[in-house]
Parts: structure tokens; C-alpha cells; sequence
């Protein structure tokens, strides 16, 4: 059977990203929802999205209100009972292995399901822009708390949890609407984004911001710009490659 047009089309892609991938010193790939879907993690903006029946609370609600806070819990462990057990895929072990050879000194994330950590990834090199749903934190002394406790506090006596140390609110490890984006994670995301010599985007739609701004400093300071996604972004007109398809796939298609 001979090859189609978009069958030629994506290998000629994926084999035009090999070429960047071997030429470039410094790699700083940028994953977005697209990267996990294949995991099962559901994407937020996807049509008919679980997220859009159990939207995060916006932070300001979640301070203000003790009621929004017990719907917030109640949403979060909904949400995570959807994709309990979900594990990295092949794009994950690609980004990974880009890691493990020296090639990518970090990965910058959007996502919050710590997926890129059970891929092999040292904490240290996945900056999370927007936290992390596997914890939880207090906002006021900074502790860790672990969900499954948090859950069993919780379901036994229908209330937010408080920190067992100091009494104050403790919050998924995410970054909610409203809330001040993490200074560290930005501030180190900006300083792989100006290191890299090929930023590599997958799986991301490119729409939120200040995120989103990472790919087009990258792009202003000289690294070539690549776009791996199912469907167009805001930042195609601007990229040196855009590469259509299933991230997985697409990654795991390149060469070791």
C-alpha cells in the first residue's frame, strides 16, 4: 500500500526534529496536558472535560470561604480518583532520556500530576509553573502533607483539613486561579528557557499565560523553537517546526 500524503508529511516531521534534536547542545523541553492524556490524565480545555464539572476554586474563594474549601477538597479526590493509577508514557521516557544523557538539563511543566518525576526525573529538574497535585501544603508554615491522610481526615469528618503543625490551611500543592504564580519555579524556568539552544514543546496549547511566554523568550533569544501538539497552538506562526500528532507517538519515534 503506498504512503499518503500525511503519513509522508509526518515522517518527513518527525525525521526533520531528529536532525534539530542531534544538532542542539542544550534541549529544554516545555510539556503541557497533551504530554499525559495518553496516560489517561485528563486534558482541562478538552470538550465535555471532567475538569469542567469539578472546576478548581478559585484561590481567593478557597481563603475566604470554609464551605469553598470542602468543595475544593471534594473536587480535587474526585478528580484524582479519574486517573488514579495513571503512569508515564512513551513521551514521558523520551523527555526522560533526554534527561538521563545530558542532553535536556531540565524539563519545565505545566502539568500538576507529577508524571515526569515517575518517569525517572529528579525533582530538582522538572520545574512545576503551576505546583504539584500529588501533596499537599500549608500555606502558612510551608508543611507537607500527604493526600492519603489528608483524605482520611477528611471523609471521617467532612472538613478542610489544617496543618497538624500550626493550625493553618493547607492547599493542594497546585497553583489555583488567582494565586501568585511560585517565584523559584518561575525564575528557574527562565533561566533554562534563555539557556536552551532548541526549546522543544509538547503537548501544550500555548494559551496560558505567564507560561506560555517561555516558548516566545526562547524563540527572541536565538534557540530554535519547536511545537509538538495535536492541534494548532497561538505560537505556530513563530516556531522553526511544528510537528502534528500524539505526543507520544511523535517522541517515541525518535531515536535514543
Amino acid at each position: 500500500m503506498s504512503e499518503d500524503g500525511s503519513e509522508r508529511a509526518g515522517r518527513d516531521a518527525v525525521a526533520a526534529l531528529q536532525a534539530l534534536l542531534d544538532r542542539a547542545e542544550v534541549i529544554v523541553p516545555f510539556t503541557g496536558a497533551g504530554i499525559s492524556t495518553e496516560s489517561g490524565v485528563p486534558a482541562f480545555r478538552t470538550p465535555g472535560s471532567p475538569w469542567m464539572r469539578n472546576k478548581p476554586i478559585a484561590f481567593d474563594a478557597f481563603m475566604a470561604n470554609p464551605e469553598a474549601r470542602i468543595e475544593a477538597w471534594r473536587r480535587k479526590f474526585a478528580m484524582d480518583d479519574l486517573y488514579r493509577g495513571a503512569q508515564p508514557n512513551r513521551g514521558h521516557a523520551a523527555i526522560a532520556a533526554l534527561v538521563a544523557q545530558g542532553r535536556a538539563p531540565g524539563v519545565i511543566t505545566q502539568n500538576i500530576d507529577g508524571l515526569h518525576q515517575a518517569s525517572g526525573i529528579a525533582d530538582a529538574a522538572v520545574v512545576e509553573l503551576h505546583g504539584n497535585g500529588t501533596y499537599a501544603t500549608c500555606l502558612s508554615c510551608g508543611l507537607r502533607h500527604e493526600l492519603a491522610e489528608i483524605r482520611r481526615v477528611f471523609e471521617a469528618s467532612g472538613e478542610a483539613p489544617s496543618c497538624t503543625a500550626c493550625g493553618g490551611v493547607v492547599k493542594s500543592a497546585t497553583i489555583s486561579f488567582g494565586q501568585p504564580m511560585p517565584r523559584a519555579p518561575m525564575r528557574r524556568a527562565e533561566e533554562l528557557t534563555l539557556a536552551a539552544d532548541l526549546f522543544l514543546v509538547a503537548g501544550s496549547s500555548l494559551v496560558v499565560f505567564p507560561a506560555a511566554s517561555f516558548p516566545v523568550l526562547a524563540s527572541r533569544n536565538g534557540a530554535r523553537l519547536v511545537i509538538v501538539n495535536r492541534e494548532p497552538t497561538e505560537l505556530d506562526a513563530i516556531a522553526d517546526l511544528v510537528v502534528r500528532g500524539d505526543i507520544g507517538e511523535t517522541l517515541g519515534r525518535l531515536a535514543g
